[in-house]
């Protein structure tokens, strides 16, 4: 069950959240929590690249029925 939290953030951030969200499509509350996931994760995982960070957290959103199974490129010796 998702609940409703109201917080002050500086105008400049919440109009860059909304153009994001707009292209992102998402909702302006969807995106900062977004942008805070993948500041959360970058925190804990200082030596990660911030792309494969966002890359994993999409990985980790896809539906798993759609998953690729991973297949090796050589056969293990």
């Amino acid at each position: 069950m998702s609940t409703s939290t109201s917080i002050r953030i500086d105008q400049t951030l919440y109009d860059q959240a909304r153009n994001e969200a707009a292209i992102e499509h998402r909702t302006i509350a969807g995106q900062v929590e977004y942008w805070a996931k993948v500041g959360r994760a970058a925190l804990d995982n200082p030596d990660l690249p911030v792309s494969f960070i966002v890359q994993s957290l999409a990985s980790l959103a896809e539906p798993r029925d759609e998953a690729t199974v991973f297949v090796p490129r050589s056969p293990r010796a």
